[in-house]
C-alpha cells in the first residue's frame, strides 16, 4: 500500500494556513505519497467516522493562496479517557499513514506529542511535525522571526485602521479599536504604528505598574487633550485585548465584562467586543470630566484571520511547508519546523521553548526598550508630558493624572 501522511488544521485561523496546507501537499505528493486531510481538527481521530479529503495536486494548487482553511478547523483537545476509548488507531494503520502533520498553536503542538506518544506505545509509531501559526505573533521563535499569520493579519488590519483614521478626521470624531493579541501586543502595536495612531495601549506599557481599567482609559483622554492642545479635534487609540488578561478580578468588573473559557482554559475574548467596552469606559470618563468629544469603536479580530495572506507569508508559509518534507526526510520527528532569515530549514523542539520551572512556553511579549518601540513612544504618540500641564487646565484640574509616563510610573 502507497504511504500516506495526514494533516490537520487545529486552533484558529490565521492568514496562510492553506499555503501551508497546499505546500506540504505539493512537495509529499511529488515524493509517491499519498496525502489526506483531516476535518475537524483533533475531533475526527477520536471518532469512529473520520471526516477527510484526500488532497491531490489541483486541489492542493487551487487553495494555496486563499485565505481561511480548507480543512475545517476545531479547539478539540482530547482528555485522557479519549485516548483510552476513542482513539480511532484503525485509521492510521489502514491508510499506511507516517507522519502527522499538524498547523496550529502552542496547544495544537501539544496534543500532537501526546499522540505520537500514543501511538508508539501502542507500538505504531507515527512521526509527527508541527507548523507553528498565530496572528498574535507571540510565539519565541529564535531571531525575531515572525509566526505565520502575522504579518497579513497585521497589513489588513492597517488597512481597516486607515480607513477608521481618515473617517476620524473627516468627521472630526475620535474611533477606539481593539485587536486581537491574546498575552501580547505585537498586532496592536504593529497596526497603530502603520497607521501613525496618536495612542497605543498593549499589557507590555505596564511593565512598571499594575494595570486597572482607569489607567487605560485615562491613556486615552490624555491623548485627546494633547491633540486638542495641538489644535486637532479628532484622532484614534488602538488597544490590544490582552490587557484583559492582567485585569485582577476586581478590574474585570469594573469593565462589565464576564468571561467564559475554552477547552484549553483560555478567556474567549472573541465573544465579547473589547472596543464597544473600552468606548463605554472612555465616553463614561470624558462626561465626567465635562470634555466634549464623539467617540465610536471598531473591533478588529475576525476580520483579518481568514484574510487573504500578502506576499511575505506566500512565501514563508510555502518555505514551511515545504521545510515539513526536509524534516521528515532526515528522521525528525515530535518537533516544529523553523524557516530563519536566510532561508535555512531547522527542527525546533518545544522542550527548546519551554520554560524549565513551568513546562511552559512563555509569550514573546513586545520589547520596549527597542529603538522601534521607543522612536513610536517619543515621536508619534500623542500625550500630556509636564510642558502641557498649563495648557492642559483648560480641560481638566489635574493634568498630571493624565501624564502619560506618571500613568506607567515610568
Amino acid at each position: 500500500m502507497k504511504e500516506a501522511i495526514a494533516i490537520l488544521t487545529g486552533g484558529g485561523p490565521a492568514p496562510g494556513m492553506n499555503t501551508v496546507v497546499g505546500s506540504v501537499a505539493k512537495t509529499f505528493l511529488q515524493k509517491g505519497y499519498k496525502v489526506i486531510g483531516l476535518h475537524g481538527g483533533y475531533s475526527g481521530l477520536f471518532s469512529k467516522d473520520v471526516r477527510s479529503t484526500e488532497i491531490d495536486f489541483p486541489l492542493a494548487d487551487d487553495i494555496f493562496n486563499r485565505g481561511g482553511s480548507f480543512l475545517q478547523m476545531s479547539r478539540f483537545k482530547p482528555s485522557q479517557a479519549d485516548f483510552d476509548n476513542n482513539f480511532n488507531l484503525d485509521f492510521f494503520k489502514k491508510n499506511n499513514v507516517k507522519l502527522l502533520v499538524t498547523v496550529g498553536g502552542d496547544d495544537t503542538a501539544s496534543t500532537a506529542n501526546r499522540i505520537a506518544a500514543f501511538l508508539e506505545a501502542n507500538k505504531y509509531p507515527v512521526a509527527n511535525i508541527h507548523v507553528p501559526k498565530t496572528i498574535d505573533n507571540d510565539l519565541p521563535l529564535p531571531d525575531g522571526m515572525p509566526t505565520f499569520g502575522y504579518q497579513s493579519a497585521k497589513d489588513k488590519g492597517a488597512v481597516i485602521a486607515r480607513t477608521v483614521y481618515v473617517d476620524a478626521r473627516t468627521s472630526g470624531n475620535w474611533f477606539v479599536l481593539a485587536a486581537m493579541g491574546r498575552s501580547a501586543g505585537h498586532l496592536a502595536f504593529g497596526i497603530g504604528s502603520a497607521c501613525h495612531y496618536p495612542m497605543i495601549v498593549i499589557p507590555e506599557m505596564f511593565n512598571k505598574t499594575t494595570i486597572t481599567v482607569d489607567k487605560i482609559v485615562n491613556l486615552v483622554v490624555s491623548a485627546i487633550i494633547k491633540r486638542k492642545i495641538m489644535g486637532m479635534d479628532y484622532g484614534a487609540a488602538i488597544i490590544s485585548e490582552g490587557v484583559f488578561h492582567e485585569l485582577s478580578a476586581e478590574e474585570c468588573k469594573k469593565s462589565g465584562v464576564t468571561f467564559s473559557y475554552d477547552d484549553h482554559g483560555h478567556p474567549e475574548l472573541g465573544k465579547v467586543s473589547k472596543a464597544h467596552i473600552f468606548n463605554e469606559m472612555l465616553e463614561n470618563k470624558l462626561k465626567a470630566l465635562g470634555i466634549k468629544v464623539k467617540s465610536r469603536p471598531v473591533e478588529i479580530g475576525y476580520e483579518v484571520r481568514c484574510a487573504t495572506p500578502v506576499a511575505y507569508d506566500l512565501v514563508y508559509c510555502s518555505q514551511l511547508g515545504m521545510g515539513v518534507y526536509k524534516l521528515f526526510a532526515q528522521g525528525n520527528t515530535g518537533c516544529m519546523v523553523y524557516v530563519n532569515q536566510e532561508g535555512m530549514v531547522w527542527p525546533l523542539y518545544l522542550k527548546d521553548l519551554e520554560d524549565p520551572t513551568t513546562h511552559k512556553i512563555p509569550p514573546r511579549l513586545v520589547n520596549m526598550a527597542c529603538d522601534k518601540v521607543e522612536a513610536v513612544i517619543e515621536n508619534i504618540l500623542a500625550y500630556i508630558k509636564p510642558e502641557d500641564y498649563e495648557a492642559a487646565k483648560a480641560y481638566v484640574k489635574n493634568p498630571e493624572e493624565f501624564d502619560f509616563k506618571k500613568i506607567l510610573n515610568w
